[in-house]
């Protein structure tokens, strides 16, 4: 039986809920393209189903922030995925703040542990600093979601060189999260 993973990509084309932007980059369209990659190569695995929040760049969900994010974990809900994986940009005010972290709703959740695996799959396939997982059982995506979930910070978008890694070869980034995935449920 295949397993069957949500992929969330994190934002909307435009508002409500759209993401960060820096260096002319936006979020919405950097999570966009690395999502429908990582589509790809699971797709193409054969142990894996995939159901994408957004499979085309202009997918809009919701009419505020909240029933955008709703949208997301109910479609995730309905269809009875297995895993939830929401990816983001991250931004800060210290530009110089590089390397993807992620979040789950507690410590002891198989997201955690996913995201523990995927953000050594992205360390060393895009070589940004792992900064680690957090427990955030207050965002809703992790919150409200029946299965585990995890939110991953690929990137800082106000870092001109993660900004840029992202923007230039997103197949690194959906590679890294690939492996992460596999790493995880022992298939490689």
């Amino acid at each position: 039986m295949a397993i069957k993973i949500y992929i969330d990509q994190g934002h909307n084309p435009i508002n409500p809920n759209a993401g960060a932007e820096a260096f002319g980059l936006r979020e919405q369209d950097l999570v966009y393209e690395i999502g429908i990659r990582l589509a790809e190569l699971l797709r193409a695995n054969g142990n894996f189903e995939v159901m994408l929040s957004r499979p085309t760049a202009e997918t809009q969900l919701g009419t505020s922030n909240i029933s955008s994010l709703a949208a997301r974990v109910n479609q995730a809900n309905d269809w009875g995925a297995n895993y939830f994986i929401s990816l983001h940009a991250n931004a800060s005010t210290i530009t110089s703040a590089s390397g993807s972290e992620g979040y789950a709703y507690s410590n002891t959740s198989q997201g955690y542990y996913l995201g523990e695996h995927i953000l050594q799959g992205l360390n060393r396939a895009t070589g940004l600093p792992n900064r680690g997982m957090y427990v955030r059982p207050g965002l809703y995506v992790l919150r409200r979601t029946n299965m585990p979930a995890v939110l991953i910070e690929l990137g800082f978008i106000t870092n001109f060189g993660d900004a840029t890694l992202m923007k230039t070869r997103p197949d690194l980034f959906a590679q890294g999260i690939y492996n992460g995935i596999l790493q995880y449920f022992g298939l490689r």
